[in-house]
């Protein structure tokens, strides 16, 4: 590689300025959460990231079921599934309600559904790549 070449790809590797637009930094910049909020969506996130958990929610969208037949629905012993619907509802993604002796859980409003429903619409219109799971 020439002396040309090689100072090009370091330019690429690196940024030669702190800032190159600034209109556009200060304009992103401005409209940056909270720290603490950006936590709190990523922790949702998180909750999402477990297939089981996942499950759970995608079950709740025609509406609310039980433990027993989350559980059924699921795949899930009724220990996890009630163990999943706890963190769940510490993290207001889902909402319970007492009848008697059943505990019957839904989705905690619309901002969750929305979610799910854009990441479900998002898989099945995409073709993902996987870089960090191995090859079988």
């Amino acid at each position: 590689m020439n002396s040309s070449s090689q100072d090009q790809v370091t330019a690429l590797e690196g940024c030669a300025t702190r800032v190159v637009d600034a209109d556009r930094v200060a304009s992103v910049s401005s409209r940056m959460p909270a720290e603490t909020d950006l936590v709190d969506t990523a922790d949702i996130f998180g909750l999402l990231s477990d297939p089981g958990r996942l499950r759970l929610l995608l079950a709740l969208l025609d509406g609310e079921l039980c433990v027993c037949d989350l559980s059924v629905v699921t795949g899930l012993s009724e220990s996890a599934t009630s163990h999943a619907l706890r963190l769940l509802r510490a993290h207001r993604v889902v909402a319970v309600r007492r009848a008697g002796r059943m505990a019957y859980y839904r989705l905690d409003d619309a901002h969750v559904r929305m979610l799910l429903d854009l990441a479900v619409a998002h898989t099945e219109h995409t073709q993902a790549i996987h870089p960090e799971r191995k090859e079988s």
